[in-house]
């Protein structure tokens, strides 16, 4: 009885919420905010009183205990947990960018580490295929963070960082870097990380080199040690004429 009193007294709420919740579904359409799913899956994620009070404008008290629900299947390894939950997370708060990147770091960095090393799987092949797994969940949850986000420049360096660590895909994660530097408020350095990762792209060479000569006759500021070392490597490989070459 006492459940069903809390659960008319949400709803209630929520529907003398419903002409401001139609302003602010006009805004979130603005910034790219996509509708929450609320289907049965989330129903049985966060319960019968969370599911409610998710319907009723409380996404983001929901998504906090569900994320925390997260973590603590975190500390216990339970992957399969983490990957529903941050799911569950992820969908109730699509605008959170924090959200989008734990659940991609669990999975590409935590889980796929975890099947790498995981004995009591004795064939190499199962462990290495449930690691490209876990890699391909931490991409897509990348993949649709940006797409919810698309003005944010940390999950594009998420994304930039993942081709290169994990996927040893410097091209890719060249873009990554790129089109995270052409956003307002990105780090100073997604510019030169995105020319370094040119620089090792079989093909680029020469586009690399004019974007770390560009950066290196921008001034002192950027001529760092990596920069450098990478610049001069360029320059033996493309046979840059002596008299155009940095001095450093």
């Amino acid at each position: 009885m006492r459940a069903a009193v809390v659960i008319l007294g949400v709803l209630l709420f929520g529907l003398a919420r419903l002409p401001m919740e139609h302003g602010l579904s006009e805004l979130h359409r603005e910034l790219h905010f996509r509708a929450v799913d609320f289907n049965l899956d989330l129903r049985e994620q966060v319960g019968q009183l969370g599911f409610v009070a998710a319907l009723s404008g409380f996404r983001s008290l929901v998504a906090d205990a569900v994320f925390i629900q997260a973590h603590v299947a975190w500390e216990r390894t339970e992957w399969g947990r983490v990957l529903l939950l941050f799911r569950q997370v992820t969908t109730l708060q699509p605008r959170a960018v924090l959200f989008w990147d734990m659940a991609a770091w669990h999975m590409a960095w935590n889980a796929s580490t975890a099947a790498l090393n995981d004995r009591t799987q004795p064939r190499e092949a199962l462990r290495l295929k449930a690691a490209r797994e876990y890699l391909q969940l931490g991409r897509d949850f990348l993949e649709r963070g940006i797409e919810n986000n698309p003005e944010r420049p940390e999950l594009y360096e998420a994304m930039a960082r993942l081709y290169r660590d994990k996927f040893q895909d410097h091209e890719r994660a060249s873009e990554f870097f790129a089109k995270a530097a052409a956003l307002p408020n990105a780090h100073s350095y997604a510019r030169r990380f995105a020319a370094y990762e040119l620089a090792q792209s079989p093909g680029r060479e020469h586009e690399a080199y004019n974007q770390l000569r560009a950066l290196y006759d921008s001034g002192e500021r950027e001529r760092l040690p990596t920069l450098l070392r990478r610049l001069k490597e360029l320059e033996i490989t493309l046979d840059i004429p002596q008299d155009q070459r940095i001095s450093d």
